[in-house]
């Protein structure tokens, strides 16, 4: 029979486990009102999406001011010509959802006239099932999908995955282990 403080540590690692594997809410942006034409390279959508890192089942959240713009999920050719006319989907309001349900690369511009030409769009590179490890960066997309007139993403920092549930998770499990060796040994 186990003792106690073996199945307490292992009820606790399962959990812990569990935790990091699922899926998220991620307001995009990292804050509300982030939907909007960027005033510069660090304030592109682009540039937050390449230090993140989305899984299928992640959830994108957008909080904007929904009386004046709108959100239009489009294809690869819709973001690069800031097509509005034809999108896969259409999220109007200003506090919109999106589920990620595939790996790949997914594109949102504005459907505000005029401000996808300025800028407000954003790739996100949502990562296949079998990427389960922690590295720390999501893919950056291919040039070849970036080669719009929009602001280009500023190199990966990571620093947004510091302050990820995931990394915190990672802390407590490690923490967790941590402990589990000193009263084991």
């Amino acid at each position: 029979m186990a003792s106690p403080i073996i199945t307490s540590a292992l009820v606790l690692v399962i959990l812990l486990l569990t935790a990091l594997t699922e899926a998220r809410e991620i307001l995009v942006g990292g804050k509300t009102g982030a939907w909007k034409i960027p005033t510069s390279e660090d304030d592109s959508l682009n540039s937050w999406a390449a230090s993140s890192r989305f899984r299928v089942g992640d959830s994108l959240v957008w909080k904007y001011d929904g009386e004046k713009d709108s959100v239009l999920k489009v294809t690869r050719d819709g973001y690069l010509g800031c097509n509005t006319t034809s999108p896969i989907e259409e999220y109007d309001g200003g506090n919109n959802t999106v589920k990620l349900e595939r790996s790949g690369a997914h594109y949102f511009i504005s459907g505000a006239e005029g401000h996808c030409q300025k800028g407000e769009k954003l790739i996100v590179v949502v990562l296949s099932q079998r990427y389960r490890k922690y590295t720390g960066v999501s893919p950056a997309p291919s040039p070849s999908e970036v080669e719009a007139p929009a602001i280009a993403p500023s190199p990966i920092t990571g620093g947004e995955n510091f302050r990820s549930g995931r990394f915190r998770g990672l802390v407590a499990v490690g923490a967790g282990i941590m402990v589990l060796g000193f009263i084991l040994f």
